[in-house]
């Protein structure tokens, strides 16, 4: 006689005349409801231990169904892991980021165009140098009031409006045939425009629309704009050379027309527009109202920063950064390598490469900005750039020598890498008013940029080369280091003004 059937399923024991039920003898299955016996199910009693329902006949595990390919009764579903949403404050960085590039493509320009000009119109070197020199004005004196505008009009509009002046102003140079319309179009239009696409535009989006990462921010926007230059140098100088400087004028005003409808349907002006949180924040932001009298407030932002001893040393520290980079190696490195024997190409080639490590360096300084001491890493950027240009005359030669790229390279690496800690130090002392401060400073950074443009073009109608400016902006260097060292510490409070 065959004995009962042992079955073990998902770890229970079980024989073909086992109870189902404690105190139910005999029964078949197991109960539901305490008094009725017999009834196939599970127990839902709270006496009762809850095991595993084994399948039942015909049925298999889901192993063995997926296994075997039989039928199976649909198991529970697992939630996957839940994929991480980008901010949308990155998506705004990606288009800002986009958006300099295009305004960028005029700041290849200047050093371009200068043999070509004075060949064609028999225009000075301090002549073009003058109307460079308006235009760097220009460029910073319209930063503050620039960001006032953006806080009462909106960033979307004001930038908008700006490329389009820009490609105004390098348009209607085709056309110029006399100094005075070389000061208007790349003086007055393009230095306005570019103003107020300047470094203000990048510290506006950031303090809206970050609190936490604003130096690794800022490094990225500021790179923005050697990324233009990586781009644009190498195209407008070789159609410079190809064609003429008149196509690569209609480049240059393309290129800012094109990103104004990308500008227009993608950049917001606040977080709380598409209804989110500032990147870092804790709570929601409420979009500030529009703030009237752009102009008063500028002003009077001027007036209670001037009264502090940081604003007089941050700007004439970023004076010096201005006059060092834009001023001289931006506006007269490619004619002065073409002084001593090196084609025009083959130095704008030079200048992209500086761009390409610029993005690096300028990068790298707003991660190390979120680390370490403001003060100090602008005492070593302005150091290390005052010894490499008092070796710059040196290097100077018909080819290209390995310590000319070993200039190139680090020289890119420190070209902006200034900017980050300076911005920095405009939040830590002035808080909300942070990006007019950091306007009013970007002013100095060009009035210096702009006062080199100009005395380099004399300095080489005077003296035939270039040399005594490589050897002044380097002991102005060393100034500008020292005046970062005694900038004041104050202590971070809580705020939306820490970064």
């Amino acid at each position: 006689m065959r004995g009962p059937r042992v079955r073990r399923l998902y770890g229970v024991t079980q024989t073909s005349e086992t109870a189902g039920t404690p105190g139910q003898p005999g029964t078949p299955g197991r109960s539901d409801t305490p008094g009725q016996p017999g009834t196939p199910g599970r127990s839902d009693t709270p006496d009762q231990p809850d095991t595993p329902r084994p399948p039942d006949r015909g049925e298999r595990p889901d192993a063995e169904a997926r296994a075997g390919g039989g039928r199976n009764r649909p198991g529970p579903t697992r939630p996957g892991p839940s994929r991480p949403r980008i901010h949308r404050a990155w998506f705004v960085v990606a288009v800002t980021f986009v958006t300099i590039i295009g305004a960028a493509a005029f700041r290849a320009v200047p050093g371009l165009f200068i043999d070509p000009l004075n060949e064609e119109f028999g225009w000075s070197r301090g002549t073009v140098g003058a109307a460079v020199s308006v235009n760097l004005a220009l460029y910073g004196l319209t930063a503050p009031f620039a960001a006032a505008l953006m806080d009462r009009y909106g960033i979307r509009r004001v930038v908008a409006v700006a490329l389009t002046v820009i490609a105004l102003g390098s348009g209607l140079t085709v056309w110029m045939t006399a100094a005075w319309q070389l000061m208007l179009c790349w003086g007055l239009l393009v230095g306005l425009g570019s103003g107020s696409m300047a470094l203000a535009f990048a510290a506006t989006v950031t303090d809206r629309w970050f609190t936490e990462r604003r130096g690794l921010v800022t490094g990225i926007l500021t790179a923005a704009s050697a990324s233009g230059q990586l781009i644009f140098l190498p195209v407008v100088s070789w159609i410079v050379v190809t064609y003429d400087w008149r196509p690569a004028a209609v480049t240059v005003a393309l290129a800012a027309l094109a990103v104004v409808p990308f500008v227009w349907l993608l950049l917001r002006d606040h977080p709380a527009d598409v209804g989110q949180k500032p990147y870092g924040a804790k709570e929601f932001v409420p979009k500030p109202e529009p703030v009237p009298g752009a102009a008063r407030r500028t002003l009077e932002v001027l007036f209670s920063a001037v009264r502090t001893g940081p604003f007089w040393l941050l700007a004439g520290s970023f004076a010096i950064c201005g006059a060092s980079t834009n001023g001289l190696i931006q506006t007269h490195f490619v004619p002065a390598s073409h002084d001593h024997g090196m084609p025009v190409t083959t130095a704008a080639s030079l200048l992209a490469v500086i761009g390409v490590f610029d993005v690096v360096g300028t990068v790298a300084s707003g991660w190390f900005t979120d680390r370490f001491d403001a003060r100090r890493l602008l005492a070593v950027y302005y150091a290390l750039r005052g010894v490499s240009l008092l070796f710059l005359p040196m290097l100077l030669a018909p080819g290209v020598q390995p310590p000319m790229i070993l200039f190139i390279v680090f020289y890119g690496l420190d070209w902006v890498a200034t900017v980050p800690p300076t911005l920095a130090l405009c939040r830590e002392h002035y808080g909300d008013d942070s990006a007019i401060v950091f306007g009013w400073v970007l002013a100095s950074h060009q009035i210096g940029a702009a006062l080199v443009a100009f005395l380099g073009g004399v300095a080489r109608d005077v003296f035939g080369s270039y040399d005594v400016v490589w050897y002044a902006s380097g002991a102005l260097c060393a100034t500008a280091a020292l005046m970062a060292l005694v900038i004041r510490r104050r202590p971070r409070t809580p705020g939306p003004a820490a970064g």
